[in-house]
């Protein structure tokens, strides 16, 4: 059994408990959302992700693509599920209704895609980029280009992408060379060449709609320089039919270590005259209109970390459950039992257990607080923006450790292809990698969010002062006493390496970078045991109150596992931080 089925019950305890799904539906914008309604979307997609995403998973792996003449033809049942995807309404539910969406808060978008990931990482890319499409158009785009694109963008018949890499140009966006020149009717000609591009072709979607950067005549050098624009794949006549096709070709199709069933495209633009684009906002802003993306889609790939990461759980217990080898340490019956009997197993399962149940909250607050600051709330937005590469960062750092740990529950069946143990662990690989390393998480954090902050680490100064001043409340209650005092030093831990990091930034920004990586991870662990502990004093009240639902029980336990085995790596990653610096630089050139 490898079926994928959808956390429902804790997908619920985090949007109604933790993150306020009844507050944010209450928002200005929000009132036709609600609870209910929310729950029977949560059964609704959870029947679409086992239903029809999960069956195709494997065969989108083992098959996944071909790519012929520039055509590409996706996995077999892809193209049938994403019909069937946008036809009954996935695609458009945090979308502004003006132009065909269910205007659905963010939160509620949060747990849906939780389940396309951990069903079927590879497709639920599709849509994710063309959910950072959507965002980009519509906050920065024309009227005429909105009210052109967005709604078959919203319905699904089209679907986006996003063009920044280029062969010289990596993670350093300065180095595109890719040009665009203006033709005089408010059209340009693109040209230059982009790879890796998450379903840059398929045959899913009648369009492709592709947000390109590229530089224009005397453009100033570097980021100053790059332009946005909208380029698709067939041209969209007055009358929204498609026109012929643009200049603009798939060359080839990457192979890959892991999401098979998701087409990585090196495109090709203006091999003859030029790819027909139009201009997205301004010249030479096309970095900042980006970053609206990109920010969408750093936030769902840190989805993608619990996702997986869940999926994989699901499949080791499943297999634990039902693995009979040995008898456990210290049974002296002799009768042999399932491995969950076993201590390690036992240990490897909550591992995987409670850090997804972190995951998962870490990401539905950070969304709740994305519809606060769409409501106006300034500090919300502050917490996003502290938050977005921590929920990217840490969550997919997660991810591809938990898979390791889910496959070590199967032996050597786990690294035998047949058991599908191994493709949780190959599929994550690649999240700590796209949509920003975790290095460049990370670099943002200590730089953008904390020290070069208008007032330096003010956003997570206030984040410390919330979290201390709900410890101390926790530390009074004797079932979260030892929960409390692991995260009080959690707590004393951050805050001891966020002070360093402003202290020390104007001086000495490398040492700081040097020790970016283990600062984000320091936060992640931090802020993820919070939010159990705030999950824990939750359950202890409802089990006060007399419940019979087992799940607040579990839920304390797993709150329980996370302070006691993750909070005190909390120490180890500040002194990473505030003392490791000298030893990264100690070793010459000449001697690696």
């Amino acid at each position: 059994m490898s079926t994928y089925i959808a956390p429902i019950r804790d997908m619920q305890f985090v949007l109604n408990e933790v993150a306020g799904l009844e507050e944010i539906c209450a928002l200005p914008g929000n009132e036709e959302c609600s609870v209910d309604l929310v729950e029977s979307i949560l059964d609704e997609a959870a029947k679409f992700a086992t239903g029809v995403l999960d069956p195709i998973n494997k065969v989108g792996d083992q098959v996944g693509h071909v790519c012929k003449d520039g055509v590409v033809t996706t996995a077999p049942g892809f193209k049938e599920a994403y019909k069937l995807f946008a036809e009954t309404g996935w695609n458009s539910m945090p979308f502004d209704p003006e132009y065909g969406g269910q205007g659905l808060p963010a939160v509620v978008s949060m747990a849906v895609n939780e389940m396309w990931k951990g069903a079927n990482m590879a497709f639920g890319l599709c849509p994710m980029l063309t959910g950072g499409a959507i965002e980009a158009i519509a906050h920065h785009a024309s009227d005429e280009l909105k009210q052109k694109y967005l709604p078959k963008m919203i319905e699904g018949t089209w679907t986006g992408t996003m063009n920044l890499t280029e062969p010289n140009a990596g993670s350093d966006l300065a180095a595109i060379s890719s040009k665009a020149k203006a033709v005089g009717d408010g059209s340009y000609l693109v040209s230059g060449t982009k790879i890796f591009i998450t379903w840059g072709e398929h045959d899913v979607a009648e369009n492709i709609i592709h947000l390109v950067l590229a530089r224009l005549p005397d453009a100033p050098p570097g980021l100053k320089g790059i332009s946005l624009f909208l380029v698709p794949k067939f041209l969209v006549n007055a009358d929204g039919s498609l026109g012929k096709r643009n200049d603009l070709i798939c060359a080839s199709i990457e192979h890959k270590l892991g999401i098979h069933g998701s087409p990585t495209a090196v495109m090709s633009y203006g091999e003859n005259e030029g790819a027909v684009g139009y201009l997205i906002g301004d010249e030479n802003k096309g970095i900042g209109y980006m970053f609206t993306m990109m920010n969408h889609a750093r936030v769902n790939v840190g989805l993608e970390g619990v996702g997986i990461a869940e999926r994989a759980y699901q499949h080791a217990l499943w297999y634990a459950r039902e693995r009979v080898q040995g008898a456990p340490v210290g049974d002296k019956s002799g009768v042999k039992k399932t491995i969950l009997h076993h201590p390690d197993v036992r240990r490897m399962l909550m591992d995987c257990k409670s850090r997804t149940e972190a995951m998962r909250t870490l990401a539905y607050y950070t969304a709740a607080n994305i519809d606060r600051a769409h409501a106006g709330n300034a500090a919300a937005q502050a917490r996003v923006d502290l938050l977005t590469p921590v929920v990217k960062g840490w969550s997919t750092e997660q991810g591809v450790e938990l898979s390791s740990t889910a496959l070590q529950v199967f032996g050597g069946v786990g690294f035998v292809e047949e058991t599908g143990a191994a493709q949780y662990y190959r599929d994550s690989r690649i999240t700590t990698i796209y949509e920003g390393t975790t290095a460049i998480q990370a670099n943002d954090l200590v730089g953008r969010k904390l020290a070069r902050e208008k007032v330096p680490g003010a956003a997570m100064k206030a984040l410390i002062v919330e979290m201390s001043a709900d410890a101390e409340i926790f530390a009074a209650n004797a079932q979260l006493a030892g929960i409390a005092g692991n995260l009080k030093n959690g707590i004393n831990s951050l805050s001891t390496a966020a002070d360093w990091i402003v202290a020390n930034y104007e001086s000495n920004p490398q040492a700081v970078h040097a020790g970016s990586v283990p600062f984000l991870k320091l936060t992640g662990i931090v802020v993820g045991g919070w939010l159990m502990a705030k999950s824990a004093a939750i359950a202890v009240k409802h089990i006060a109150e007399g419940t019979t639902d087992d799940y607040y029980k579990s839920k304390l336990a797993t709150a329980n596992y996370f302070a006691a085995h993750q909070l005190p790596f909390a120490a180890a990653y500040s002194a990473e931080m505030t003392g490791g610096a000298e030893s990264v630089f100690a070793l010459p050139e000449n001697l690696f």
